[in-house]
């Protein structure tokens, strides 16, 4: 997958983050390179084409990144999203697997933990995913 095309689903964003992570990429990068650039295009999809098209990016369960922080990160955003806009969350989110082990902190400043923990969307906060409120947000 050619990392500056846009994702069409979430498994097109789960091949670049796959290809990251087998790079030995920091963990920030791939969430900026992939689950952000995911969030980016899924925004795009829904202005442009409308709520079906973006709800069916998230339709078929990813491959797996070889990381399972990245891989619930994916989980994470498809059930906040699903939540957000108002579509059926997709099945494979549920997988009890989609854990991360350890838990993430996106940022890498320790000094925001204690924020993140009390700031982070209950999907992300359930997979052990933490983040600041303004990390979903996008202009």
């Amino acid at each position: 997958m050619d990392p500056l095309r846009a994702f069409r689903t979430v498994d097109d964003a789960a091949a670049v983050a796959a290809d990251r992570v087998a790079g030995g990429v920091r963990l920030q990068e791939i969430w900026r390179h992939a689950v952000v650039q995911m969030l980016d295009d899924y925004t795009s999809v829904l202005r442009h084409q409308g709520l079906e098209a973006a709800q069916a990016m998230w339709v078929d369960r990813p491959r797996l990144s070889g990381d399972r922080r990245v891989d619930a990160a994916f989980a994470a955003l498809g059930e906040y999203l699903a939540r957000r806009d108002g579509w059926h969350t997709p099945g494979w989110v549920q997988d009890p697997a989609l854990e991360a082990v350890p838990w993430w902190f996106v940022t890498a400043l320790k000094g925001l933990h204690p924020r993140a923990l009390v700031e982070s969307p209950l999907s992300f906060r359930k997979r052990g995913v933490f983040i600041t409120s303004g990390a979903l947000q996008r202009a």
